[in-house]
């Protein structure tokens, strides 16, 4: 691709809102390796999806039964970014618990409550309806109520762990 043509792209590119401009195939050699930029991680594909195409699924054994998820994109399991649902019945619970990582929360149907701390305080709870939105940082103590029957958005950057504060609270010890 001559001089000419290789500007052009390149400013098409950048007016498109791409970040990397394409190489052409017989473009000068690569500079020295200490000369080079970190190598960035190549952007995933995009997701579009329609509610009607959520595969739900029972939530992990470290939830309490009753609850469904839908991963929407990522991989909650893995130290990468990742977007769910959860759809839970009124008067679902979940006690102290805390997450190695960020979570953000997001309703989109119903009321949930959520507090702060290692107790369970129904009276020291902050509601949250439709459109209410929590970010609760790393290793926050916090527990949950459904006080209708819910359905939230969670995202954030695995792996999405939940910690019981009190280990006899963690569903996955017992049985389901």
């Amino acid at each position: 691709m001559d001089r000419c043509l290789r500007v052009v792209a390149v400013v098409v590119t950048l007016a498109a809102g791409c970040t990397t401009p394409p190489v052409a195939e017989d473009a000068a050699p690569a500079a020295p390796a200490a000369e080079q930029a970190a190598p960035q991680e190549a952007p995933s594909a995009h997701v579009l999806m329609s509610a009607a195409e959520l595969r739900w699924m029972d939530a992990p054994p470290g939830l309490p039964p009753g609850s469904k998820v839908a991963v929407i994109s990522g991989d909650p399991s893995q130290a990468q970014s990742f977007v769910m649902r959860a759809q839970v019945p009124a008067g679902y619970r979940v006690a102290p618990h805390w997450h190695p990582g960020v979570e953000n929360l997001t309703v989109l149907e119903g009321t949930i409550a959520l507090g702060m701390g290692e107790t369970f305080d129904e009276g020291a709870m902050t509601s949250l309806g439709p459109a209410g939105y929590a970010s609760l940082p790393a290793d926050m103590r916090h527990y949950f109520l459904a006080k209708s029957a819910a359905t939230f958005q969670v995202h954030g950057m695995g792996p999405f762990v939940v910690n019981y504060v009190n280990p006899a609270d963690d569903p996955a010890k017992g049985t389901r």
